[in-house]
């Protein structure tokens, strides 16, 4: 039976992200006359303030972006590994792992200002838009200098990592402040890091990597022991890509290619379209069960495979094709759960949509990987920095190996999809390996069962392996399943694992559907703070 709950309806616009300050910003720059993409740089500046221990400018992006008439476009906003920052140089230090702490987990470049930046000027040259940056951080500047209202989310986390991370240089000074977490409800300000938006704001967002603020961020990274010096910063630059598309029964597809995970989610719609009913229970253990199995298929290829593609010796497109997706569907065993050999890890992350009244349609993510990222915070610009390199291994024959200049593997996937009924649909989740599962239950229950947006979010999801805040490789099922759910894909040899109602360990999902007739249907996730609002 279909959730009773409504989705965010609009006709001119509409944004959704997992904090409701980080959607009134996007939205206001709606209201204004900016497009979806400056909506989403403002969304995006916003909630690295408001949600800091998931994303930070500290961190990496990625965008697909859609117009009518158009093909889709992605944006690669992550950055490599140091020059400075060797396999050797780390086992000399007697390292058998990169840490997943500190400034040795700092070493490769925080890309996500640079796709804020290339986006900026893509709606500039594509849409006519002309919204100034200092306009779109201008919500973020006010949020970091005046203080933010701390939600149980950061709360939490803040106090669950306390101890991890209170010796990590400049997190203390950042989020402990008289050496307590702070509290929910309260007010917690980011000075330095409202002088660093200001800054950008004057001088632009390429004073990031090449002006006095990349001077700045680079003393500080060396200080706190990180490999990344100046020149790195200088050589990044954001790279626009041509996302993966693969033909589905009820239209097209899109995700972004490696060194992201956006493989992994389409293979799993792509074997889900071969085997599941025109209508099916969503509750029901033969779903979940079809689910699961597609996921494991998928994640082996995704752990044989993907890597930087420069060193990639599969194409993505090969394993998009009918006769490849045929044979991974006919693999799938309904009645018996496959081994599980794990997954890759948690992740922090939030993702965001925006589709404005011209039918522009933006899927982005942004993520310092773990909680806190690497814990550093930079002291004279605010900059938490994250630890996507700790993705990286110290072993030379493995797929993923720590080397300068190389990008690490990431679990960001943006998604997006364009039907043959007209509609279009951006939608997304945070967490980790959970990433395309929720994708996969959140669009199979939109598209298949016609749930809207906030009703297919609403309702129980599963996550197979590890995501952020836990490290078990269960089966993990939302307490709202049905009780013969459980025991049906227990008894199918699944190690099933029952959480609480709404567990944030599933991650933030979001979603926003267009009709053909420009009708805005969003969600947003009861698990986040989140909000959807259109106008």
């Amino acid at each position: 039976m279909q959730s009773p709950n409504n989705p965010a309806r609009g006709t001119r616009g509409m944004v959704t992200t997992p904090n409701a300050l980080a959607s009134q910003s996007g939205l206001a720059v709606l209201r204004e006359g900016g497009s979806a993409v400056e909506a989403m740089i403002a969304a995006a500046a916003t909630i690295a303030v408001v949600y800091p221990h998931m994303n930070s400018l500290g961190g990496d992006g990625f965008w697909l972006i859609s117009r009518p008439g158009h093909d889709p476009v992605g944006l690669e906003a992550c950055g490599a590994a140091a020059a400075g920052a060797s396999l050797e140089g780390y086992r000399a230090q007697g390292l058998e792992r990169i840490p997943f702490r500190g400034g040795l987990a700092a070493n490769t470049v925080a890309g996500t200002v640079s796709g804020w930046h290339a986006a900026h000027e893509w709606a500039r040259a594509n849409l006519g838009s002309a919204l100034p940056i200092s306009r779109l951080l201008e919500d973020a500047i006010h949020y970091a200098r005046h203080g933010i209202p701390v939600t149980r989310s950061l709360a939490a986390c803040v106090a669950a990592k306390r101890d991890e991370l209170i010796d990590v240089p400049g997190f203390a000074r950042a989020f402990l402040p008289d050496g307590k977490a702070p509290v929910e409800g309260g007010r917690h300000l980011q000075p330095a890091m409202a002088d660093t938006l200001a800054h950008l704001a004057r001088h632009g967002l390429d004073d990031f990597y090449r002006g006095d603020l990349a001077q700045r961020i680079a003393e500080d990274l060396h200080a706190a022991g990180s490999p990344i010096g100046l020149e790195d910063l200088r050589a990044h630059q954001a790279v626009w890509k041509t996302p993966l598309a693969m033909p589905h029964t009820l239209g097209t597809l899109y995700n972004m290619p490696p060194p992201t995970q956006g493989l992994v989610s389409l293979l799993i719609l792509g074997q889900l379209d071969r085997i599941l009913p025109e209508r099916f229970d969503h509750l029901g253990a033969d779903y979940v069960h079809a689910c699961v199995e597609a996921t494991k298929q998928a994640f082996a290829i995704r752990d044989q495979h993907i890597t930087d593609p420069a060193f990639m010796t599969e194409t993505p497109d090969a394993f998009l094709t009918p006769a490849a997706l045929d044979a991974m569907a006919e693999r799938l065993r309904p009645s018996q759960a496959a081994s599980w050999g794990g997954g890759q890890g948690p992740g922090d992350t939030v993702w965001m949509g925006a589709i404005d009244a011209n039918g522009v349609a933006v899927s982005f993510i942004q993520s310092i990987y773990h909680e806190f990222g690497s814990g550093v915070v930079l002291p004279q610009s605010g900059l938490n920095w994250q630890n996507r390199g700790c993705s990286f291994s110290l072993d030379p024959a493995s797929r993923n190996p720590l080397a300068p200049r190389r990008k690490p593997f990431h679990t960001l996937n943006p998604a997006m999809a364009r039907l043959s009924d007209g509609r279009s649909i951006v939608y997304g989740n945070m967490g980790g390996d959970g990433q395309p599962q929720s994708q996969s239950a959140v669009f199979t229950r939109i598209t298949q069962l016609g749930m809207n947006p906030q009703a297919a979010i609403d309702a129980p999801r599963w996550l197979l392996g590890r995501t952020w805040g836990n490290a078990n490789e269960s089966l993990k099922l939302e307490a709202r399943f049905p009780p013969a759910t459980v025991d049906t894909l227990r008894a199918r040899g699944h190690a099933v694992e029952v959480l609480s109602a709404y567990d944030e360990i599933m991650g933030h999902a979001g979603a926003i559907v267009r009709t053909a007739d420009g009708v805005l249907e969003g969600g947003s996730d009861p698990r986040s703070d989140g909000a959807a609002v259109g106008w």
